[in-house]
């Protein structure tokens, strides 16, 4: 049996979070939040997330010679993630978002140095994981044939899309959704990619293709849709400060709970609680429960 349940493939950010704005930014305005923190962002909410609740997750991360670099290494130990995929660049591999956090949605101006280009085939071979989350979302035949590869070696593709512009008339879009296992966008890049006006019209456009799709709709909660059959779970009611990797640690729950064999209108659960307590507190992890704790929830 594979010790990998989760391999995590995506590059980190270091967040500088903004909450208490009057407005969103615009030219010509001087704006003034009320708090700030820097937090360690990007894959690193997923990789925390999911260690807090006791999944077997291994983070492919690549890290520079930077301040920001070195601020997520010292992160990660300080948190106890399993950084034995780690890559590290005798260079700046500087990855930066300032991200303007409002109650329902947030916005992010961000900067990345270009970043060498990741192999993961050979990890995958060699880490046999059940999941890998993140895979390469575009309709390319290298980002089907990933899906494919991952497929030969015994796992499944648990993916969203991150901010898109594309739609499914995008070329080979649609083969690879029919390739990935559970595609998990929120409302915004699911209508973006369907054109459909609401979450659940939207989940059942891309079930017309995908086996699982989840569709994160914030204070709507989540809807699902495989086939025919559909769920839907509502959002835990909680005070809103920060909405920054509500969704990376939607599916970090969602993911815990079908690693378990959890029923989906269960995973659905996991997902709300998880992401609905990851905004009660700036930055994505701050509040990011173990399993414990969210067990106190489910009860």
């Amino acid at each position: 049996m594979p010790d990998c349940d989760v391999l995590i493939l995506a590059d980190y950010f270091c967040d500088i979070v903004i909450t208490g704005l009057p407005e969103p930014p615009r030219l010509g305005a001087d704006l003034f939040g009320e708090d700030m923190d820097i937090v360690p962002g990007g894959a690193y909410i997923l990789a925390t997330a999911m260690h807090r609740l006791g999944v077997r997750a291994r983070w492919m991360a690549r890290l520079g010679n930077d301040l920001f670099s070195r601020f997520i290494h010292e992160e990660a130990q300080r948190e106890g993630l399993d950084t034995s995929l780690f890559q590290f660049y005798n260079r700046p591999l500087r990855s930066v978002s300032i991200a303007f956090s409002f109650v329902h949605d947030r916005g992010f101006i961000s900067y990345m140095d270009p970043f060498p280009e990741s192999f993961a085939e050979g990890v995958i071979a060699a880490q046999k994981p059940r999941w890998v989350v993140n895979a390469p979302f575009d309709g390319s035949p290298e980002a089907q044939h990933f899906v494919d590869f991952v497929h030969l070696h015994g796992g499944k593709v648990y993916t969203d899309c991150q901010y898109t512009t594309a739609t499914l008339a995008e070329p080979g879009l649609s083969d690879l959704l029919r390739k990935v296992d559970i595609f998990a966008p929120n409302q915004s890049e699911a209508c973006q990619l369907t054109g459909e006006a609401d979450p659940a019209s939207a989940a059942a456009r891309l079930a017309e293709f995908c086996p699982l799709v989840i569709v994160k709709a914030g204070k709507d909660g989540a809807f699902a849709q495989a086939g025919r059959q559909t769920w839907h779970s509502p959002a835990l009611d909680v005070q809103v400060v920060d909405t920054t990797g509500a969704g990376d640690s939607f599916n970090a729950g969602f993911l815990a709970a079908h690693l378990r064999g959890e029923p989906i209108e269960t995973c659905l659960r996991y997902g709300n609680i998880c992401g609905g307590l990851s905004t009660t507190q700036r930055g994505g992890t701050a509040a990011a429960p173990t399993l414990a704790e969210l067990e106190k929830y489910l009860r």
